[in-house]
This record gives structure tokens, C-alpha cells and sequence, in this order.
């Protein structure tokens, strides 16, 4: 039986010009049970981006213990969903990218699938950054134990805990559902989040829309519960610190900025040690990790990857007053999921790095997935000597759920509800 769907899935990937979407695992650069320390890193660092390396030449105050290991395992790879890989085949020859009216870009005639299986020039940057903005990804993520550490100089710590919904309404690619949602009414995205701990902090909700009008930017609503108002965010506020820590709204999941915004610049391509698999009862645990909060080898092990590697700033026009110069950006070649990013300031002075790793989950009907909302995410700022670290898994060890069937009941709570967590009127909800 095993034999059998691995020679369909051969025969299938065959048939279309998508090889990222069917690759297969490939010989690791780095032997498999190599041990990278502090002692012999320099043998090991053109598998890492430069914010790695920076951790590891002990020059800023963030820096890896003496006692930091990463364990090299072997590269796993995961056939994305079939209906994404057909709607790859059937639709991205109609994709072409097209200019905005603010001067960046857009896309035309996408549908759903990877927009670009194949991105070269022109405009191969853009292209790979659509296909990062369109990865395979469920429609549906929920989860109420994600949790937000802050790390001060002084080595104090505090701690949120947020619920969060994701949900494409458009351009979806999942089995038994429909392209667009019949209640998407022009959006295209939604991300909600409500932070549950500390008191507070309880109640506050944050919902971002981005619509699938290519001429029109996201818009961020704020609800603020002793106004029990929602506030609409200006454009500025996605570069604002979330909870006075060193994400912004633009930071979340790697790269969440969309792509009306931003231009970017294909540099070059690159191997980089990534982490894809974990136990959210091993990776939802603070004790699991250095005081820099990078995993201890318990959580799992690291494998080299391929990854393009793309410079991407905003726009002209939408530059002035943005927190960041450019942002190097590393996109996992298979998966599209962004796995390292490096932050420049307006002054194009190196001032953060951020650790994305994307946690593989179980998809109901489509098993293993590289990415269905689970992360480990880690954001070093350098200039200020703070540190951020989101993941998604507490203490319990539970992780983020996903699609309509395991969202709908999450302690007593049905997050597949798409007015309460997808529209602003929603947000009025949650003082009922």
C-alpha cells in the first residue's frame, strides 16, 4: 500500500512543471548526527544566515551559551495537498504581475496554487515573495495556548497568552471546499488575536483584513475593551511594537506584510539549517530552551535546506516612517514558509534577526504538513539588547489546531465562526 501511493504521487508530481511542490528528500550537506557547538561553528556557518552567525560570534550581548548544541538530523519533505498542486497546474499559467497605482505590484488572473512554480525574471524576487504570501497552508488555523515570552537586558521576563484564527476566504486550495468562501465578501485573509493573560491585557483584540482588490492595503482594527470600542489602525501602526516587544504586526509568521506594500530582490540561493520537527509538548515548554530561547536538542533536530534568499523593502511611496530599511528574507524553497530573516534599519544598520521555524502538523485528510500554524519564533533585537519569542504551545503542550472540524469545539469555543473572527463587527462580541 506504502509503494503503491508513493509510485502515484511520483506519477502525479511527473505531470506538472512543479517540482518544489513534489520534491523529494535530498542527501543532507551536513552528515547526519553532527553536533554544531560554540567550539566548531565556523566549519558549519555557510549553512546559516548572517543573524545566526551573529549569535554565534559572541560580538552582541544576544549570543549562544557556552553549552549550545544544534543536532543535525536528516531532511524531511512532505507532499503539499493535491487539490493545491492541481490548482497549481490548472491556474498559475494565467498569473502575471502588474503595476499598482502606489508604484509596487500586484497580481492578475491568480486563482489559487503556488503562483509561480517556477520564479525567474523578471521580477523573480516579487514572484517569490507571492508564492511565499500563497504558500500551502490550511484555510483554517486556531489556537488558544499560544504564548509571547518578553526578555529584557536584565534577563526579567513577561509573558502574554493569545488565541488566534487564521483563515483564508479566498484562493483556497483544501479538500470539500470551495476556491472562495461564500462569506468572504472581498477579503481575502483574516488574522485575529486576543490576548487571555495577563489580566490586563484580557479581552484586547486585534483582526487584520487583506482583501483581494489588488489596489487596496490591509487595515488592522484594534478593540480596546474599556472603550468596548473597535479602533481602526492607520498604516503606520504595522510597524508598531506588538506589546511592547520586538515583533511587529509585519513580523508575524516571518514575513506578514502582503505584497502591495513591498518590492523585493531575488539575491541569491542558499542552504540553511532549519527546524521542522516537533512535539508541541516539547516545544511549548520554556525549560526546553537556552536563555536565548533557541531549542535545546531535546525539542528536536535541525536540517539543512534550500532557500532562496530575497531583499525586500516597501515601496517608495510607502517608506517614509517605516521601521525597517530592507529585511533579508529566507524562504524555504519546498514549503514557501519563511525560515530566517535578517532587519535593517532605515539607516540600512543591521538591527534585529528573527528565527521562523515552521512546526510540520497533521492536517486532517492530508496528513504531514509543512506549516499549519504551528511555529517557534524568535526576534533578537541587537540595538536595544531585548528579545521576543512567540510559540505556538504552552505548558499544556496542545499546539494550534486546524481545519473547520478541530476548531469548531476547542474548550466549549467554535473558532469557525467567521463573522465573530473574521469581520470587525465580531469583535464587539466578545464582552456578550
Amino acid at each position: 500500500m506504502f509503494s503503491r501511493w508513493w509510485a502515484a504521487l511520483a506519477a502525479a508530481c511527473l505531470s506538472i512543471a512543479t517540482p518544489a511542490l513534489c520534491a523529494e528528500s535530498a542527501p543532507n550537506p551536513i552528515p547526519v548526527g553532527t553536533v554544531i557547538t560554540p567550539q566548531n561553528w565556523k566549519q558549519y556557518r555557510q549553512y546559516m544566515p548572517e543573524g545566526m552567525q551573529m549569535l554565534f560570534t559572541g560580538n552582541y550581548f544576544w549570543k549562544v551559551p557556552a553549552d549550545f548544541r544544534i543536532e543535525v538530523g536528516s531532511q524531511n519533505n512532505y507532499p503539499v495537498p493535491r487539490v493545491y498542486r492541481d490548482n497549481t497546474e490548472k491556474y498559475s499559467s494565467r498569473v502575471r504581475v502588474i503595476d499598482t497605482a502606489r508604484g509596487g505590484h500586484a497580481l492578475e488572473g491568480y486563482v489559487a496554487g503556488l503562483p509561480f512554480p517556477n520564479p525567474s525574471d523578471p521580477l523573480k524576487g516579487f514572484k517569490i515573495l507571492a508564492d511565499l504570501w500563497y504558500r500551502p497552508m490550511p484555510y483554517l488555523y486556531c489556537g488558544n495556548e499560544d504564548h509571547e515570552y518578553l526578555v529584557n537586558s536584565g534577563g526579567q521576563t513577561s509573558g502574554f497568552r493569545v488565541e488566534q484564527v487564521f483563515r483564508r476566504l479566498d484562493h483556497i486550495s483544501h479538500a470539500g471546499m470551495p476556491i472562495t468562501d461564500p462569506q468572504a465578501e472581498g477579503v481575502d485573509y483574516s488574522e485575529y488575536a486576543m490576548f487571555t493573560e495577563p489580566e490586563q491585557y484580557k479581552y484586547t483584540q486585534i483582526l487584520t483584513l487583506f482583501y483581494d482588490n489588488p489596489q487596496r492595503s490591509e487595515d488592522d482594527f484594534l478593540y480596546v475593551p474599556q472603550l468596548r470600542r473597535a479602533l481602526r489602525q492607520t498604516a503606520n501602526q504595522r510597524c508598531a511594537p506588538m506589546t511592547n516587544g520586538d515583533f511587529t504586526p509585519d513580523d508575524l509568521e516571518g514575513f506578514n506584510g502582503g505584497i502591495l506594500r513591498f518590492q523585493a530582490e531575488y539575491l541569491r540561493d542558499q542552504q540553511i539549517l532549519a527546524l521542522i520537527n516537533a512535539d508541541p509538548r516539547l516545544y511549548g515548554d520554556p525549560a526546553n530552551y537556552y536563555p536565548i530561547y533557541l531549542p535545546k536538542p531535546i525539542v528536536g533536530k535541525w536540517e539543512v535546506r534550500d532557500n532562496y534568499v530575497i531583499d525586500v523593502r516597501r515601496i517608495p511611496s510607502q517608506r517614509a516612517g517605516y521601521c525597517y530599511g530592507k529585511q533579508i528574507v529566507y524562504v524555504d524553497k519546498v514549503s514557501y514558509n519563511t525560515s530566517w530573516k535578517d532587519l535593517y534599519d532605515p539607516a540600512m544598520k543591521l538591527t534585529k534577526f528573527q528565527s521562523s521555524q515552521k512546526i510540520a502538523t497533521e492536517v486532517p485528510g492530508e496528513g504531514k504538513q509543512f506549516f499549519a500554524g504551528n511555529a517557534i519564533e524568535t526576534m533578537w533585537d541587537i540595538s536595544k539588547n531585548h528579545l521576543s519569542f512567540f510559540v505556538t504551545a504552552g505548558p499544556d503542550g496542545k499546539g494550534g489546531l486546524v481545519a473547520n472540524e478541530a476548531c469548531r469545539n476547542v474548550d466549549g469555543v467554535n473558532y469557525d465562526d467567521v463573522k465573530r473572527y473574521s469581520t470587525v463587527g465580531g469583535l464587539t462580541q466578545v464582552m456578550r
